[in-house]
């Protein structure tokens, strides 16, 4: 399994102030330092943490930028304008503290499927943000993005009760579906360096994106240490 560090919290600290301070973007310098396979930014519509001009900076690094994002025209026009790596479209709420839950292709399969088609033709990977599900993985299937991520945060909620496992077993199921039917899979949300040893057990899985577990840790012992010790766990 390969990581991907979400530096979003990093603006949050930096917005708290409303200063310059932190940088995003010396934040991915030590994911870039750090050889891990992506950086991923949110840009939400309230540019709450992350900002554009912090998306700008992050492209231009030579670790892949994953551009997190709602499925709406203004944020089309940006990723069609920079031209990520990869971009991953999520489900978006105002009123949220982070992502809650997967995006619903199967009820909006038209509209995705619409939405999808310029960001590939344009040779940006696309991956589809969604719960664990066969009714979504099997309508992901069908948008022309070549990964979906399965959203961990029922299981990352879960890990150490009677649940987990229930939990697991759906990300497990996901997995394999998604495999079948052609998609890469990734894996992110809630995950922290107790819960993400269970990925292991999951076949095939090609990355995993994390952030506010990498970023509250780097408080204490500095991001690039950070980085290293989850890149050891997830090998």
């Amino acid at each position: 399994m390969l990581l991907g560090v979400n530096i979003d919290h990093v603006a949050t600290v930096r917005n708290a102030r409303g200063g310059v301070e932190p940088q995003p973007i010396e934040a991915g310098k030590i994911c870039e330092k750090c050889q891990v396979r992506s950086i991923t930014t949110h840009l939400r519509e309230d540019r709450r943490h992350i900002k554009d001009e912090d998306v700008e900076k992050i492209s231009k690094l030579n670790t892949f930028l994953n551009l997190e994002m709602a499925v709406t025209d203004e944020m089309q026009k940006i990723a069609l304008r920079i031209k990520p790596h990869s971009v991953c479209l999520v489900p978006e709420k105002r009123q949220e503290v982070t992502t809650e839950g997967g995006l619903d292709v199967a009820g909006q399969l038209e509209k995705i499927t619409k939405f999808v088609k310029p960001l590939v033709d344009a040779g940006i990977e696309v991956s589809l943000f969604i719960d664990p599900t066969e009714e979504q993985v099997k309508a992901s299937s069908k948008t022309g993005a070549q990964f979906i991520e399965l959203h961990t945060g029922s299981y990352s909620n879960a890990y150490g009760t009677e649940n987990e496992e229930t939990e697991f077993q759906k990300l497990k199921s996901a997995a394999k579906l998604g495999q079948e039917l052609g998609l890469t899979v990734n894996a992110g949300h809630g995950l922290d360096y107790k819960n993400v040893k269970r990925m292991h057990e999951i076949d095939g899985l090609y990355e995993l994106n994390i952030g506010h577990s990498i970023i509250s840790k780097a408080i204490f012992t500095g991001l690039e240490q950070a980085i290293n010790e989850m890149k050891e766990l997830i090998k």
